[in-house]
């Protein structure tokens, strides 16, 4: 054997080098050289991917997401770190759990991170994803965030539908009157979804869609679709195996419900169509859609609403705490005093309602898992290769609950965002319920301004307590069940009684 790199040595034998004293371990040297390289040589086609869990051959990581996947995948990353790579079936997939990964993510590479993988569900029931959250990232996703932020969804507009809301408040407090004098509990969590639902219809589709039971159309349709939405599709994950959501019957139930919103969104334009309004104060989405033309987009708004989901965690968490909810109340009379109706001027003087729906949203982030992204392109990100088309989720509920950038984060502390700046309205990377970066919700100023009206209203009006028998307000079952939003798996039954100023 010649060794060409060292051809002094070439007039040995192997006998005669084996005999010079730092020729073995020179030899060695060279050896491990040799090996190191041609081992880089062969690793060096393979990307440098973030840390992952074993996984099973075909299902990957599948299996080790549970019931709950923010939980589950909360408690992966603290074993395996706040940037992790799953194979979720054959789906790539990058779990984002750290609020400064966060920050580069939405800032650095948002551009790389802001496309939308086409999942079956919203391809079925979205017009092809073509609505505001779920169409890929490119010049229509663009102009269509542009009209919904212009034109439907700006502080004007919002402001403009006040009179729905206080329409719909007026019918909710008539109704938990009635039970007041019954002495009876009531099911606020299916009050405060049919209250969220019948504001949303009437501010989209100009009215509420009324079955002959008397039930919502539009709230029956959007809970179908929310769980449509959040539910397991094979071929979502296995693309190979898409035959099997026929067979299961999902595709059928993707396309009858299908069926029925595109009816609902039919008769919604014909009517403005036939009784068009000049009243530009009271034109609801669908006009003003019909004037630009664009009603494709009209389904964005169905998806975004998820005001009862965070009203609902909003009042347990006051059950659970009297003193706050004493407090909160406390503000809420004192600034609207013995008026018969509250303004909106008065719900800005409550700063402590505020703060009671920041750590309400911190604590309990409508959807805690946001919406899927795909990478556009490969990208280092933290050092790591992050190949194209991979499938994207920021833990939300992980980064709002770190105990790194939160003092004692399991527990609900309104007062925390009493001297701060951190608000939903800036790039807080900490706090992100609404998302962040391009594709960040924009429906934040609609859903918040329902659920402060709202809020204040029934802490106003009544004074709540558990039923008799109940298990106490810090022992309140607080279980989640899961779908595109989280919400509370038992309904909230509370007992109402009328308040004497």
């Amino acid at each position: 054997m010649a060794l060409p790199s060292l051809p002094f040595l070439q007039q040995y034998s192997w006998q005669e080098l084996n005999k010079i004293p730092f020729i073995n371990p020179l030899l060695s040297l060279l050896f491990f050289i040799s090996f190191f390289y041609a081992f880089k040589r062969i690793r060096s086609g393979k990307p440098n991917l973030p840390p992952s869990p074993p996984k099973l051959p075909i299902i990957g990581n599948l299996h080790q997401l549970g019931t709950l996947p923010h939980r589950s995948l909360l408690a992966l990353s603290n074993k395996y770190g706040p940037l992790m790579f799953l194979n979720l079936g054959h789906t790539p997939t990058l779990v984002v759990s750290s609020g400064d990964m966060a920050r580069e993510m939405l800032k650095t590479h948002d551009v790389v991170f802001s496309n939308r993988p086409k999942i079956t569900a919203a391809n079925a029931l979205l017009y092809g994803c073509t609505d505001v959250g779920f169409s890929p990232y490119g010049e229509y996703w663009r102009q269509a965030r542009r009209i919904c932020v212009l034109e439907l969804l700006s502080l004007k507009r919002v402001q403009s539908f006040q009179y729905v809301r206080e329409e719909e408040i007026e019918v909710l407090v008539k109704k938990i009157r009635k039970s007041c004098s019954k002495e009876a509990y009531v099911n606020l969590s299916g009050m405060l979804m049919a209250t969220s639902n019948n504001i949303v219809s009437r501010c989209v589709l100009g009215k509420t869609f009324e079955e002959e039971e008397g039930k919502s159309t539009f709230e029956h349709l959007s809970r179908r679709i929310m769980v449509h939405l959040g539910a397991f599709c094979f071929g979502d994950f296995f693309p190979f195996l898409g035959w099997i959501d026929v067979l299961t019957g999902f595709i059928p139930s993707l396309k009858a419900t299908f069926r029925e919103l595109d009816a609902l969104f039919d008769q919604a334009i014909e009517e403005h169509k036939t009784f068009e309004t000049d009243d530009d104060e009271r034109k609801d989405l669908v006009d003003i859609l019909l004037k630009l033309q664009k009603n494709d987009m009209l389904d964005a708004e169905l998806r975004t609403d998820t005001t009862s989901t965070t009203l609902e965690w909003l009042m347990a968490e006051l059950i659970k705490h009297p003193n706050v909810m004493k407090r909160a109340q406390e503000e809420v009379r004192r600034v609207v005093g013995n008026k018969s109706k509250i303004d909106v001027n008065d719900i800005s003087q409550m700063d402590y309602l505020k703060c009671i729906l920041k750590e309400t949203l911190r604590l309990h982030p409508p959807a805690p898992l946001s919406l899927p992204r795909e990478t556009s392109t490969s990208v280092k990100f933290e050092g790591y290769d992050i190949p194209q088309k991979t499938r994207v989720f920021l833990n939300i509920w992980a980064i709002q609950r770190d105990p790194t950038l939160w003092e004692r984060p399991e527990e609900f502390l309104p007062e925390r965002f009493k001297d701060t700046a951190v608000d939903f309205n800036r790039q807080e990377f900490e706090f992100i319920p609404f998302g962040g970066g391009r594709r960040r919700c924009p429906g934040l100023t609609f859903g918040v301004a329902s659920i402060e009206y709202v809020t204040a209203n029934i802490l106003y009006w009544f004074d709540w307590r558990l039923p008799s028998g109940s298990a106490q307000g810090k022992d309140l079952d607080m279980s989640e069940v899961n779908g595109l939003t989280v919400s509370k798996k038992i309904p909230l039954l509370l007992v109402p009684t009328l308040h004497s100023p």
